[in-house]
């Protein structure tokens, strides 16, 4: 099948920083680019047997970014909290959610700019130790990719839409 929606992977290459932040927008973009264009009902539509869907993917992920850039990163103590669920209740838009992921990942990236470079050490520990915005960029970066990758089977499924 032909890919309709392949956008090139970066070739940002002046720095680690660079690089790493242009691999997490590229992922990050390439699940907004899986929503884009569909209903309600294509969104929440469920296609497996998971609760997994293609709205509860984007909710999980404004989760994540809250946590590891917000919390994690910055210490933000209002994001230590989350359930990183992938349902989404019927009194939130679909709408709603995209523009919440939207804002998450504004506010993520203005916590990375934030810190002192990417050997900047987490405001909270990871597993009993601090870790360095380098590790974080690494683990978000992976995530998103792997829920992208979830997100682009699902897309295929509902309207045959392919690509990265």
């Amino acid at each position: 099948m032909l890919e309709s929606q392949r956008e090139r992977v970066p070739l940002n290459d002046g720095g680690e920083l660079d690089t790493a932040l242009a691999f997490l927008a590229f992922a990050r973009s390439c699940v907004l680019k899986k929503v884009d264009g569909l209903d309600e009902e294509q969104l929440r539509r469920r296609l497996v047997v998971s609760d997994t869907t293609l709205l509860g993917l984007v909710r999980h992920l404004t989760d994540a970014e809250r946590y590891w850039f917000g919390y994690t990163l910055a210490g933000e103590t209002r994001h230590a909290d989350v359930d990183f669920d992938m349902t989404v209740g019927p009194d939130h838009s679909a709408a709603q959610v995209i523009d919440d992921y939207r804002r998450a990942i504004a506010e993520s990236d203005a916590h990375i700019h934030a810190a002192h470079g990417i050997d900047s050490r987490t405001a909270q520990p990871v597993d009993d130790e601090p870790r360095t915005l380098r590790w974080v960029l690494a683990h978000m970066t992976s995530e998103t990719v792997r829920h992208a990758g979830h997100a682009d089977i699902l897309r295929e499924l509902v309207d045959g839409i392919t690509g990265r």
